[in-house]
């Protein structure tokens, strides 16, 4: 679960953060506890979203997180490698190589990139802002890996925990103004916001214990949503592109000011193309090669089991890509009708579109359900909650751990069974009863009450009759 972060060379034993005391206990027992956590937040948070109201009030809760997350990044990160891989490419930027170019293998003697586990042949497939981040964390961390990786966790705890502290206003604001579809009560929907985030063990463990930077990229567009900004929309875009999504929401909610649109749009497009254009020409190869991934616990990954199976070997990356687009637009639709058009506001199309390229995208990792629940804590939204509650925890379940490395053998059937065919089935379900339920809140929202039949002028039949 936690990769070794070895400090400067030559220091059997570093002083850096962060720490860990270095039990090294046996592989079994940790996934067993880590699966025993991932079921128990999942009971916790489905508990607490059923009665928000008798929760602590939403300061604490925000304290808390807050707090959890500034405790998780003096510990090393665990679930994956990723971060091996983040210190990697920052470690190439700050000495001149290009990391969208440059793979770790072609710097194996290199005392941090030399300890990337999975990624060897890989150039990066993050974005410019992500590199900038991973750059400077290098600077200062020089030939250590533990000390750049924990100046990089410092800053994805400082994002996790903005916003928070974000959405704890924007709550509190949107209550105030009487935004369409938001909770009565200013302190119920603040503690809502707080679950769904700051307090939420899914997301905490994802995000902030396994310190990937979807968190940064998920706070710059959520600021950018809010604030209604094109400069952090671009830079959020600029950290991981997919969370571009919600872009549509911001030009939903400025649809009736041109002017304003055109500038918001202008500065995030300007902002996107001057960190590319800063990156370099290579900085978007990547970005087009992933679009063609299928991950092993998505549905689509037993779609093309079965193509394969019917038409041949293959990798039939434009079928899958097509269908994942159709089902994208069929969800967003769908959830949308199902919402009276008064209650479409702006976090309301974001949250619309970012639930339906989650389900829909044929590559998604459990990390990547941060931006769900970030956008479901702006808005209320009865029901929605429990989707993303049960995918975060299936897909959880699934990368258990999603590092590889020193995994015993007999653990196996993790991978071969339960990522492989169990989670994706039942996403498949998840996401088959997902479209039933919002068709079926549609076609309330297009069939109002009939109105109730008139009551007759003059004395009514009981008061003619005689009394009993």
């Amino acid at each position: 679960m936690v990769p070794a972060l070895p400090g400067p060379p030559g220091q059997a034993e570093s002083w850096q953060p962060p720490w860990s005391l270095g039990l090294a206990p046996d592989g079994r027992l940790v996934v067993a506890m880590a699966a025993a956590a991932v079921v128990l937040g999942a009971i916790g948070l489905a508990a607490g979203l059923s009665c928000v109201d008798r929760l602590p009030k939403a300061r604490t809760l925000v304290l808390a997180g807050c707090a959890a997350a500034g405790v998780l990044a003096f510990l090393p990160p665990s679930g994956s490698a990723d971060h091996l891989n983040y210190a990697a490419y920052g470690r190439m930027a700050a000495l001149g190589y290009d990391p969208y170019l440059t793979v770790p293998a072609d710097l194996p003697g290199d005392p941090v990139i030399g300890h990337v586990e999975e990624w060897t042949r890989t150039p990066s497939v993050y974005g410019p802002v992500a590199t900038a981040v991973q750059a400077l964390a290098s600077h200062v961390g020089g030939d250590s890996v533990r000390l750049t990786v924990f100046l990089m966790a410092l800053v994805n705890a400082a994002a996790f925990a903005a916003t928070g502290l974000l959405l704890h206003r924007a709550t509190a604001r949107a209550t105030a103004r009487g935004t369409a579809g938001v909770t009565a009560g200013d302190s119920v929907r603040q503690r809502r916001a707080a679950l769904l985030w700051t307090a939420n063990p899914l997301v905490v463990y994802q995000l902030v214990a396994g310190m990937h930077l979807d968190t940064l990229a998920v706070a710059l567009v959520v600021a950018g949503l809010v604030a209604r900004r094109g400069v952090p929309l671009g830079l959020g875009v600029a950290v991981k592109a997919t969370v571009g999504v919600v872009a549509l929401g911001a030009a939903w909610e400025l649809r009736g000011n041109p002017r304003r649109l055109a500038l918001v749009a202008g500065l995030a497009t300007l902002t996107v193309v001057v960190a590319y254009l800063l990156a370099g020409p290579h900085s978007l190869d990547q970005l087009l090669n992933a679009s063609r991934s299928v991950s092993l616990a998505t549905p689509w990954a037993l779609g093309k089991k079965a193509l394969q199976a019917v038409f041949g070997s293959g990798a039939y990356h434009a079928w899958i890509q097509t269908g994942s687009l159709l089902l994208l637009a069929a969800l967003a639709v769908v959830m949308l009708r199902g919402r009276p058009t008064e209650e479409r506001e702006g976090p309301v199309v974001a949250l619309a579109v970012a639930v339906a390229w989650l389900f829909a995208t044929p590559y998604a990792l459990p990390w990547y359900d941060g931006l769900g629940f970030a956008l479901l804590a702006l808005v209320a939204w009865p029901g929605l909650e429990a989707f993303l509650v049960a995918r975060l925890t299936v897909l959880s379940l699934a990368y258990l751990p999603a590092r590889q490395a020193h995994q015993p053998e007999d653990l196996s059937w993790r991978v071969d069974v339960v990522r492989q065919w169990v989670a994706p089935s039942l996403l498949l379900a998840l996401t088959i009863v997902l479209l039933w339920w919002a068709a079926r809140a549609g076609g309330r929202v297009r069939t109002p009450p009939a109105p109730a039949a008139p009551r007759p002028s003059g004395p009514s039949p009981e008061s003619r009759s005689p009394s009993r």
